[in-house]
This record gives structure tokens, C-alpha cells and sequence, in this order.
């Protein structure tokens, strides 16, 4: 029973860790994005003074 325990909880763990690595490198491609929208937005603001 304890290894049917084990196994379960194992093939449970493995998806939600790896979701956890997936959702940090989606936000991190976000913040990236939004930092190159940012920096256009200044160089456009620059350019206009």
C-alpha cells in the first residue's frame, strides 16, 4: 500500500513541478517583453524632445 502511496504521489509531483518551471520562464518572457516595450517608449519619448 505505501509503495501505491508513493507511486501515485510521485506522478502527481512531477507535472506540478515541471508547471512551476513552465509558468516561471512564461514570466520571465513577459517581463522581458514588457522592458523592450518600456525602452521603446523612451528612446520614441527622446527622439520627439
Amino acid at each position: 500500500m505505501k509503495k501505491l502511496i508513493l507511486v501515485f504521489t510521485a506522478l502527481f509531483a512531477l507535472p506540478v513541478l515541471s508547471a512551476c518551471n513552465t509558468i516561471s520562464g512564461i514570466g520571465k518572457d513577459v517581463s522581458a517583453a514588457g522592458d523592450v516595450v518600456s525602452d521603446t517608449a523612451e528612446s520614441t519619448k527622446d527622439k520627439m524632445d
